[in-house]
């Protein structure tokens, strides 16, 4: 079982920055593939990043490729979402999750490739 904590959401104004956190509770953290994932009002739940479990890779959608950037601490058990030049449209509740065993890069962008999920950190873009 993985319980997966999200912190560093809030209001910020367009232009600005932020730096999300997820906290995993498991025993093995580097066996576990990492996305995080977006949801805004009414609209269904979408890809943001993903990283490998050694993170030497991270896979991007093309709406944020070139302003966020994810990383991981295996040692702290801990994924991150940097946020920079954020835009109103980035407004959202934002989830981490946990995979294992995602075999190609596509399968990132699937919720479905994802077995355990946060609660969801709010962050809210004004313009």
């Amino acid at each position: 079982q993985v319980q997966l904590v999200e912190s560093g959401g809030g209001l910020v104004q367009a232009g600005g920055s932020l730096r999300l956190s997820c906290a995993a509770s498991v025993r093995t953290f580097s066996n576990y593939n990492m996305g995080w994932f977006r949801q805004a009002p009414g609209k269904e739940r979408e890809f943001v990043g993903g990283i490998t479990r050694s993170g030497d890779n991270t896979y991007y959608a093309d709406s944020v490729k070139g302003r966020f950037t994810i990383s991981r601490d295996n040692a702290k058990n801990t994924v991150y979402l940097q946020m920079n030049s954020l835009k109103p449209e980035d407004t959202a509740v934002y989830y981490c999750a946990a995979g294992r065993g995602i075999g190609s890069s596509s399968g990132y962008y699937y919720t479905g490739a994802y077995a355990y999920w946060g609660q969801g950190t709010q962050v809210t873009v004004s313009s």
